[in-house]
């Protein structure tokens, strides 16, 4: 059985990172460049470094390539369309693509619609930016940088490393056995993430730091832009996440953000020192101005406690104590160190009995006896309880307009708050009214100039009620608490559509 969104349902999810406890719950999806030019650990860079290939060279890697871009953009909640955007990329990818020596039509860039901060590369020549990282970067050689170091991951063959495919297979395996007791052959979440390909080894992510630095500063960006950008994304990471939590997997052996941002440093100094090279600050912020900015709402977007889906026309709510966010396969929960809830969708037969979804053998340590029908709102559902050696969960699966999705609750131990706060949650499923889609707003990126007197807060107090205003304004500009507002200048913004 599929965890994950299935159907309809799969293609219309976006969303953020998952929290630590709701690994739990959730299966592990992995892409190439986890997250672009960032990682932990250190390395040197070990003799006989790869040179760089055309992309079109080995037909392999346009197989894989045609075979993984439908599922990456699956996964990411599609393409997203902005014609001033895709027009500035695909300026900047011609040139990054003449300094590299590339043939222009062996590479396809795609902008996911997804606030994730990230960008990854596939074989064959597929190079993926979200609108996420397009939102973060403030001016052209900012993006060049990070498109110059997936082009870089491309010819230098570094997507194809089996070794890296095989750690993924097996890190999915165990995942799946040991949390969920799924079928690892039939599971279609791992064959999705099998065929994905993982996150680059210590010196790989190295290689393409400093070839994707000469690439840019050859096509005439500046070429410090990439340490710039790197410190600009471990200060989103640590504001994103409230703290950078500990992977005990390979993600933990990448080399860290300061060691990577020396070595980019170095390597731009071989040009000049700083100051020299495009930047194009003007023509990139006139580029994503009105770029589409956090959870999409058609992917659903989550308000206070509530969780609500305008397309798929359901919304529930969480007690107070659980913070929600969206990531792409589910929504996931978490209330302090000892719960949390996931919920997604699944693929089931329209004939089967949810009690027998349930008893079907994807839930491990389940209780035969504790499967119930109910109904909430007019909703079928069907709830049981399983218990594994570390976890308690209690799980529920409804049939609504014909899809089936799911309520994942894992807590230490079972609790009389525990089942409330599960009841209470799936209770509150129904369907949407106007009220609920009236609460849901469209942010995107404006930009403002600067007047005399301006200051941080006074542009951050236009952007109205959104939380953590000031923060995000600091983060989306690359500047600091004290840094002076100077008159004319461009800033980014978050408005309302």
């Amino acid at each position: 059985m599929a965890i994950g969104w299935s159907g309809r349902a799969r293609h219309l999810i976006a969303g953020l990172r998952l929290p630590h406890l709701a690994a739990a719950l959730s299966l592990v999806v992995l892409a190439s460049c986890s997250s672009t030019m960032m990682g932990g650990g250190t390395t040197v860079t070990p003799p006989g470094t790869p040179q760089a290939i055309p992309a079109g060279t080995d037909p392999e890697d346009a197989v894989i390539g045609l075979r993984e871009h439908p599922r990456i953009v699956a996964a990411y909640g599609g393409e997203y369309s902005n014609r001033k955007a895709e027009i500035m990329i695909r300026r900047i990818v011609s040139r990054l693509l003449e300094a590299a020596n590339q043939p222009q039509d062996a590479f396809t860039v795609t902008i996911l619609d997804s606030a994730q901060v990230n960008a990854f590369a596939l074989p064959g020549g597929y190079i993926y930016v979200t609108r996420g990282i397009l939102a973060l970067a403030n001016d052209s050689s900012e993006l060049a940088a990070v498109l110059a170091h997936e082009i870089a991951h491309v010819t230098l063959r570094h997507a194809r490393a089996r070794t890296n495919r095989q750690r993924t297979t097996e890190l999915v395996d165990q995942v799946i056995t040991g949390v969920f007791g799924g079928d690892v052959d039939t599971d279609q979440s791992a064959q999705r993430s099998r065929m994905s390909l993982a996150a680059f080894t210590q010196s790989q992510e190295l290689q393409a730091d400093e070839e994707g630095v000469m690439i840019a500063g050859r096509a005439g960006y500046d070429p410090h832009a990439a340490g710039r950008f790197l410190a600009a994304m471990a200060r989103f990471a640590e504001f994103d996440s409230g703290q950078e939590e500990q992977q005990d997997d390979f993600l933990s052996s990448h080399p860290s953000t300061p060691n990577r941002i020396q070595r980019a440093v170095e390597t731009a100094r071989t040009f000049g020192a700083p100051g020299i090279g495009e930047t194009d600050r003007a023509g990139y912020l006139a580029a994503i101005e009105g770029l589409s900015f956090g959870d999409s709402p058609s992917l659903g977007v989550i308000i206070g406690q509530r969780f609500v889906h305008p397309s798929l026309n359901f919304t529930f709510a969480v007690p107070d104590r659980y913070e929600l966010q969206n990531t792409p396969t589910a929504v996931v929960g978490v209330a302090g160190d000892g719960e949390a809830v996931r919920f997604d969708s699944a693929d089931v037969p329209q004939n089967m009995d949810l009690r027998d979804y349930l008893r079907s053998g994807w839930i491990s340590g389940l209780d035969p006896a504790s499967i119930v029908a109910e109904s909430h709102n007019g909703v079928d559902m069907a709830t049981g309880s399983a218990r594994t050696p570390d976890w308690f969960f209690r799980v529920t699966a409804l049939r609504f307009d014909g899809e089936v999705y799911r309520f994942i609750f894992a807590s230490r131990a079972d609790s009389r708050a525990f089942a409330g706060a599960a009841n209470q949650t799936i209770a509150s499923f129904r369907r949407t009214n106007r009220t609920d889609l009236q609460a849901v707003r469209e942010l995107q990126i404006d930009v403002v100039t600067a007047r005399t007197g301006d200051t941080i807060e006074t542009l951050a107090a236009r952007m109205g009620a959104l939380p953590n205003a000031r923060q995000t304004f600091l983060i989306l500009n690359n500047l600091f608490a004290g840094d002076p507002i100077q008159p004319g200048e461009q800033y980014k913004i978050i408005g309302v559509e």
